[in-house]
């Protein structure tokens, strides 16, 4: 459909790029370099012939595919994300390709023996005698979501290119900051002006997605009082100890290297600490909304356990609510989860539907009246040196992107 080689180039164009977001940043987008990647692909998407091109003050790009039938069809939508996670480096990445993977271990780093090995991410034995690409081992790829916006763009190209396939208006959008939950927060819906969407941001071949987590983030901040050491019995509070404390009260099992499927969970993310403060980034899921208020009601009720047993204030909490279950948005529209099933049948793919255990701007979308369940964009081991992407996987995303617009069309 897309020459491997074009495709390859494409991605490899965008990784490049360090878009990495940032949680503590207020500004949209979060950082300054997802503008030198935004603006890239604003003159990509006029070049390859997409018609309204536009991005916002905020860096959010829409674009949109004319119609080319004579029937009144709905307006569709494809998005992704252009930012990369705050969870590891997405700067000077350096894409190895690996072609006709045999199924040994793929060496990313020799020097300090990083190895991608199938005897622990079993999934690449998937993708035998398919071309692979990789990290070097010392930053993450950035498949997600650059895979994504990789699919679409090329798709858009081929309907381009190919004016003899009919579809009805297609719209493009793509966000900043999904990363750190804030992909969808200033996100035009109106303007958008889609009946619904899809967002390619999914993982292997064939997921489809309609329901995510319930979504928080914690601050947990605890006071301490810093005394020369020397001196300090019966004076100094180490925040730390009480953090530690903090830590260890949570139940030990409900974290994501113990959970799987709908199970919820707490996440310590990151810990910044000293003797007089300490802070702990929490994110809070759950697939269940009756369970994720609960889970809130535990973390809160802990901190003011831990007040009452120091007798005074050394811990507080700061809770937000960053994006919801789209189930329920989902389901009373369900036409459009069949119509994305079949266009993967038509690939000759398995639809795998299942939840996201993780989020999506789609979530935040749906309620925002864009209902937007998530398809897969091909990539492996998120977020870390292990990421990977099989070509092959991009070229039938795209795939399934062009026969979604032509079921639209023949309906």
């Amino acid at each position: 459909m897309i020459e491997k080689q074009h495709l390859i180039n494409r991605f490899v164009s965008y990784v490049t790029v360090d878009t990495e977001s940032d949680p503590t940043s207020e500004s949209t987008p979060s950082t300054a370099k997802q503008w030198d990647l935004a603006n890239a692909l604003v003159e990509e998407l006029k070049s390859i012939g997409m018609q309204e091109v536009s991005i916002d003050e905020n860096a959010y790009i829409m674009a949109t595919l004319p119609s080319n039938s004579a029937k009144k069809l709905p307006i569709i939508g494809f998005i992704s994300h252009f930012d990369t996670s705050p969870d590891f480096t997405g700067a000077n990445v350096k894409p190895q390709i690996i072609e006709n993977y045999d199924g040994s271990d793929i060496i990313l780093d020799k020097e300090q023996n990083i190895v991608l090995s199938p005897a622990y991410f079993e999934d690449l034995l998937l993708y035998k005698g398919q071309t692979l690409i990789t990290t070097d081992g010392n930053t993450l790829l950035g498949a997600d979501d650059k895979a994504g916006i990789t699919e679409i763009i090329s798709a858009m190209e081929y309907l381009i290119n190919h004016p003899e396939i009919e579809h009805g208006t297609i719209k493009v959008g793509f966000t900043p900051d999904e990363e750190i939950g804030r992909g969808a927060h200033k996100f035009d819906v109106k303007k958008f002006g889609a009946d619904w969407a899809y967002t390619m941001d999914g993982s292997q071949v064939g997921e489809l997605e309609y329901e995510n987590f319930n979504a928080a983030g914690a601050i947990v901040t605890v006071k301490g009082k810093i005394v020369h050491p020397g001196y300090a019995k019966g004076k100094m509070i180490n925040s730390m100890y009480i953090a530690t404390e903090f830590i260890n009260l949570l139940p030990q099992f409900e974290t994501p290297e113990h959970t799987e499927g709908r199970e919820g969970f707490f996440h310590l993310q990151n810990i910044i600490g000293a003797v007089e403060e300490t802070k702990l980034q929490y994110i809070i899921r759950d697939h269940d909304r009756s369970h994720f208020e609960a889970r809130k009601n535990v973390i809160s009720k802990l901190v003011e356990d831990l007040n009452t047993q120091y007798g005074r204030d050394v811990i507080s909490i700061e809770i937000k609510d960053q994006y919801f279950n789209m189930r329920e948005k989902i389901e009373p529209v369900m036409h459009i989860l069949d119509i994305a099933e079949k266009a993967m049948i038509e690939a000759n793919i398995k639809p795998l539907v299942k939840p996201i255990r993780g989020g999506t701007d789609g979530s935040q979308l749906s309620y925002m009246g864009l209902p937007c369940p998530n398809i897969f964009a091909g990539g492996h081991n998120f977020h870390g040196r292990y990421e990977y992407v099989p070509v092959e996987s991009m070229q039938k995303a795209i795939e399934v992107i062009v026969n979604i617009a032509q079921l639209v069309a023949r309906q």
